[in-house]
């Protein structure tokens, strides 16, 4: 499902905020996650909590870099944040970057093994060409996710989830020969909508530090 110009709720001033925000917020973990991972490391020297670290072998495999950490926050809950991104994957002419934060509740009583559901958000910028088309912009959006770990041994697990949700998007979409750059102002954007679609899907291979 989607719904594309839809002004009754994208120009409104509230979407246009959060719309900043988000701006913000991507450029803030571009630039901070490693400082952010390090100090999610160090707090676990004054505490009890768990840090896990990991990587999605399935974006690995799409030739797109990923890196996640979550941090144990007790019996039945976790907190986590992805980072990913790609330049040119196979040699399609694309770019990307995102993070995802998520929560998740471990139904087994015991964080980091099986069945868990997550709520998340996403945040992405990207410029990407497809079928001779351009479509360069920002998504934002959250959804639900549902998994299950295995432990393969006491530190390293193998996570499977997929997810589903929302994703607003705001975009400069245009055929690859129009160079809409030159004859209009290069910020403004000429789509906008929501997709309902999946938000995550992948198996990570993490590891537990503590």
């Amino acid at each position: 499902m989607s719904v594309s110009n839809c002004d009754c709720i994208f120009d409104t001033p509230t979407y246009v905020l959060l719309y900043s925000y988000f701006n913000l917020f991507l450029d803030f973990m571009r630039k901070y996650f490693c400082v952010i991972l390090l100090m999610l490391f160090c707090s676990l020297r004054g505490g009890a909590q768990q840090l896990v670290v990991g990587t999605d072998v399935m974006l690995d495999a799409f030739q797109t870099p990923n890196l996640g950490a979550e941090l144990i926050t007790g019996e039945n809950t976790s907190i986590s944040l992805n980072v990913l991104g790609n330049y040119k994957p196979w040699g399609h002419n694309m770019k990307m970057v995102a993070a995802q934060p998520e929560f998740r509740y471990w139904f087994s009583g015991r964080p980091i093994h099986k069945w868990f559901v997550g709520l998340g958000a996403l945040a992405s910028s990207y410029d990407i060409e497809w079928k001779d088309k351009i479509y360069n912009g920002s998504a934002l959006g959250f959804g639900l996710t549902f998994g299950y770990v295995f432990n393969l041994n006491q530190r390293l697990n193998l996570d499977f989830h997929a997810g589903y949700g929302m994703i607003a998007y705001r975009q400069k979409e245009y055929f690859v020969n129009d160079y809409y750059d030159d004859y209009t102002n290069s910020s403004v954007v000429n789509a906008k909508g929501y997709y309902l679609l999946p938000t995550r899907i992948g198996i990570s291979l993490t590891y537990i530090l503590r």
